[in-house]
């Protein structure tokens, strides 16, 4: 597509002496392979009737492309239709990544779960969607680390270690009553068990903002005991989660501990030129940059979120010298960090624009929205349980690459920023949309493939029932560069999903195994395989040969 765009190009800047930028779409199936309005973007300028350009453009493309092209055709007020050669469309099917980002080098936070709290469906989201971006940037050529960043410090360490001193009563060594499979949930309760303390108990909520307090200098023997011992659960359980969900280890994983150490300091040194004093507290005036007003240092000395956001950037940087690095959150953090990122650029000015926020939409089950605030939430075990429950009830395998199927595509599908209604009949089904339909896709084609007792050849010619699906075929490259540049696996789930139908069709009206082009056909049924298998691959979802 690339070629013919600059061939095109080219042959503009011949014609008219001008040069243009040329857009290929791809038009009906019936009218070509590509299409161009460039005549009538070219006709305001050239002062003619955008149908007399393209008639010239028309001759000319003929001519100059004639081993690329077999018909050019001009199509109401100007629009050009161009239909490829046998060989240059299937020489245009190609599965490698475009290279947009060789020699970079890029940071992804594929997790940022806090421990203490239980890891819920809103977390699996985030995970996913870091992790996919991470295959997606590590395949278009950059060095591509993946890190986590989790808040081991501050209020919510409070609200859990106000109950789970209460559970323990002096004796840290009750936590071995809670068996590796209910931590999770264990977890969920004291946190929810402490907000719901902090809201309705003035003084439960002094307790709690001196045990938040005391997360930074665990003095108390009791207290640091039962922290650690909750700590190391509380990663031991999210390394095994983001694994089941299909993510790739992190080389690094950074904590707010750390990250306040570095942070504090830089703000304190840009009092009064960018940070400013307000009843003893370090606040950034976001509102100037449409944010909002942030208090960075708390009154007593404390560093907040926005002080470990400038102590995590630097972390980053000392450790990578990253080009970028991309950071996935809820849609509502979305103010918060266009205020980060103004206080960086005004104290920070190495790292403007280095870091960004890729903002989800919420997660919903048809129930409706989860709140981990107030601890309503839907853990991620249960999900997991779910899923395995929906996928054997349709007689299918419960193992982990199957379940992370279900759940990556299912959220993966949805445009960035999007919101999810996380229906998990609807997940499972092998059927429509869906994970476990490209899933048995992809093995349905590796059965057929073993049904054969010859080898496939390449095509040299396309018989009319071939060309559609190896056009589509050759749309997966520049889906695959565009979903790169933009940062959004859903044109690929789009793009995977209709293949799949484009296959459906060809195999309903041409038969493969005992036809006469069967070597032909077995070579077709192969790229599709491939196709299928890359464009998972990026999705981060297991492509099986069989179901």
């Amino acid at each position: 597509m690339e070629d013919i765009q600059k061939q095109i190009e080219a042959i503009v800047e011949q014609l008219f002496g001008t040069k243009q930028d040329v857009v290929l779409t791809r038009p009906d199936p019936k009218f070509g392979d590509f299409a161009t309005n460039v005549a009538l973007q070219l006709a305001k300028d050239l002062g003619q009737q955008p149908r007399i350009i393209a008639e010239q453009l028309q001759a000319k493309l003929q001519q100059s492309l004639a081993n690329q092209v077999s018909d050019v055709t001009v199509a109401g007020p100007g629009f050009i239709n161009i239909r490829l050669t046998d060989q240059a469309l299937l020489q245009s099917v190609d599965f490698t990544s475009p290279e947009s980002r060789k020699g970079q080098t890029v940071v992804v936070e594929t997790n940022n779960p806090n421990p203490f709290k239980a890891m819920h469906i809103g977390h699996a989201f985030n995970a996913i969607l870091g992790d996919t971006i991470a295959n997606f940037i590590e395949a278009s050529g950059a060095k591509t680390h993946r890190v986590s960043y989790h808040g081991d410090v501050g209020q919510h360490v409070g609200r859990s270690m106000y109950t789970l001193l209460k559970f323990v009563d002096g004796n840290p060594n009750k936590l071995s009553e809670i068996t590796k499979e209910d931590r999770n949930s264990f977890m969920s309760k004291m946190y929810a068990e402490g907000s719901a303390a902090y809201k309705q108990d003035e003084q439960a909520k002094l307790r709690i903002d001196e045990l938040a307090k005391q997360s930074f200098t665990r003095e108390d023997k009791v207290y640091s005991q039962v922290y650690d011992i909750c700590k190391a659960w509380s990663f031991e359980q999210i390394d095994d989660i983001v694994a089941r969900l299909g993510n790739k280890p992190i080389e690094q994983r950074f904590l707010e501990s750390d990250a306040d150490a570095v942070g504090v300091p830089i703000v304190r040194a840009n009092v009064p030129k960018v940070f400013k004093v307000s009843d003893g507290a370090l606040i950034f005036e976001g509102s100037k940059y449409g944010a909002f007003d942030n208090v960075f240092v708390s009154a007593r000395g404390l560093g907040l979120y926005g002080a470990r956001d400038l102590g995590l950037i630097t972390l980053k940087e000392q450790k990578y010298h990253a080009d970028k690095s991309y950071i996935v959150t809820a849609e509502e953090q979305r103010a918060y960090f266009v205020g980060v990122f103004a206080a960086v650029d005004q104290c920070m000015s190495a790292m403007k624009g280095k870091t960004i926020n890729i903002s989800t939409g919420t997660v919903k089950l048809p129930t409706g929205k989860m709140s981990s605030r107030s601890g309503d939430v839907v853990e991620i075990s249960w999900l997991f349980d779910q899923v395995a429950e929906a996928i054997r009830a349709r007689g299918g395998s419960d193992e982990d690459n199957f379940v992370s199927g279900v759940l990556r595509y299912q959220f993966l599908k949805v445009r960035v920023g999007g919101d999810v209604i996380f229906d998990i009949n609807d997940a499972a089904s092998i059927e429509g949309n869906s994970g476990p339909y490209l899933q048995y896709a992809h093995a349905r084609a590796q059965s057929i493939l073993a049904k054969s007792t010859i080898a496939p050849v390449k095509l040299k010619q396309i018989m009319p029932g071939e060309r559609a699906l190896i056009v589509k075929l050759s749309e997966y490259k520049e889906v695959i560069d565009r979903a790169t540049k933009e940062l959004a696996p859903h044109l690929v789930c789009t793009y995977l999903y209709a293949l799949a139908q484009e296959f459906n069709r060809f195999y309903e009206n041409n038969r493969v195994i005992g036809d006469p082009r069967e070597a032909e056909r077995l070579h077709l049924v192969n790229l599709y395989a491939g196709a299928l298998k890359s464009g998972l691959s990026l999705l981060g979802i297991h492509a099986p040969n069989k179901m």
